[in-house]
């Protein structure tokens, strides 16, 4: 670790951002991401220059990411969201990825590689960032929280396969053929969780739930490992894996442990947004390039468009192919929330800087209203469900880690 004060200082903001989001709540309500990454911004390079990235601080930061991704699989109820609710899901997105892939095309004056990033980033929807706001709301069980949970795992899942085929650097015919392969083993993983586990297996995990042996822990963690080993080993974005991971998961331990499961859960979620996660949310807004945006000219008239953009692309499709028995504002809502991103656009952008596809102005633009996305438009989705009579608010602003 070449800055070893680093991270001590990126625990210090995640000690920071839920006081100052708990402080503030009491008159605006700020997710708690925007406080991780504006404090990131504030003690990085750009700023007051007092934390620097090295290969550890990556490192945790992509465990971070992978961590979040993990979680949104996780949550995925599937006997839940199949059927027309889901078609609709992947009819949207599909219109998503079209409607994305034309603008940045003509965006970025017929670029192919640099409309692949730009298109593909436009598609995604923030679900983990998302989830624990429809959690505290009271919506994450109701009908809207199903139809949300649909589109945001299609929004979520469908960018990364978007990743795997068109951000990969490989022919397109290869790619697929590889995705298929990884989906072919995930799938006989998903059929071997699926069978009965022994009656061993709980009892095993039960007695060691409370103990430092942790089983389950141990095995969710070498699910999670294998999954990214196995993405990384086909030559895909390990986010892949991680999203597999969750869902494989989840699978296993209701099938296999069910009482156990909700505190399993738990677990992950206090090691995930206890550390990993803050620190990768952290860490994005040391690396941002605040100094390339406030520069002036295209990048900062791109920001404005480009969260324009997200609405467009993303929320317009999730609007009208909603399911028919949702209202109005449920329909508004659930556009606004899928329009909200931030996780999958800095890895987007992320693997664009590194092939040298897009300019660090634009990516700094894109992340930049990733975040106002992130800070604005669950505000105003939990407003229209209020006005509509349909959120409840359970908790107050620092309940849940990654709400306010």
């Amino acid at each position: 670790m070449s800055h070893p004060w680093t991270l001590v200082l990126i625990m210090v903001v995640a000690v920071l951002a839920p006081l100052l989001s708990y402080g503030l709540g009491r008159w605006v309500r700020v997710p708690l991401v925007i406080f991780e990454i504006v404090l990131g911004i504030l003690v990085g390079p750009d700023v007051l220059g007092l934390a620097r990235h090295d290969q550890a601080v990556d490192m945790l930061s992509d465990l971070g990411l992978s961590m979040l991704i993990f979680l949104a699989g996780y949550e995925i109820e599937f006997a839940a969201v199949r059927g027309d609710t889901l078609r609709r899901a992947g009819w949207a997105w599909g219109v998503s990825l079209g409607l994305g892939l034309g603008l940045a095309l003509a965006l970025t004056g017929a670029d192919v590689s640099k409309t692949f990033v730009i298109g593909t980033a436009l598609t995604s929807t923030a679900l983990g960032t998302v989830l624990p706001i429809l959690r505290d709301s009271g919506d994450l069980k109701g009908r809207f929280g199903t139809v949300m949970m649909a589109f945001g795992a299609v929004g979520e899942f469908g960018p990364i396969i978007a990743m795997a085929l068109l951000l990969s650097g490989r022919q397109p015919g290869r790619s697929a053929a590889v995705l298929l392969a990884f989906a072919a083993v995930t799938a006989a993983a998903i059929f071997w969780a699926l069978r009965p586990r022994r009656p061993w297996f709980a009892r095993v995990v039960a007695n060691t739930l409370h103990s430092s042996a942790q089983f389950a822990m141990r095995f969710v963690m070498l699910l999670l490992v294998a999954m990214l080993a196995l993405a990384g080993a086909f030559g895909l974005d390990t986010l892949l894996g991680a999203f597999a991971a969750g869902i494989l998961t989840r699978l296993v331990m209701h099938g296999a442990a069910p009482e156990s499961s909700p505190e399993i859960l738990g677990k992950v979620e206090a090691m995930g947004f206890g550390f990993f996660v803050p620190v990768f949310f952290v860490v994005t807004g040391i690396e941002f390039d605040l100094a390339s945006l406030l520069d002036g000219g295209r990048a900062l008239a791109l920001l404005p468009v480009f969260l324009l953009l997200f609405l467009l692309v993303r929320g317009l499709p999730a609007y009208l192919l909603a399911p028919r028995d949702l209202g109005s504002a449920d329909r508004r809502s659930l556009a606004l929330y899928c329009s909200t991103c931030l996780p999958l656009v800095v890895a987007i952008t992320t693997i664009g800087l590194d092939e040298k596809v897009i300019a660090k102005g634009e990516a700094a633009a894109l992340v930049g209203a990733a975040m106002i996305s992130v800070l604005v438009l669950p505000l105003l989705a939990l407003r229209v469900r209020t006005r509509g009579g349909g959120a409840r608010p359970t908790g107050g602003p620092i309940e849940n880690a990654e709400t306010w």
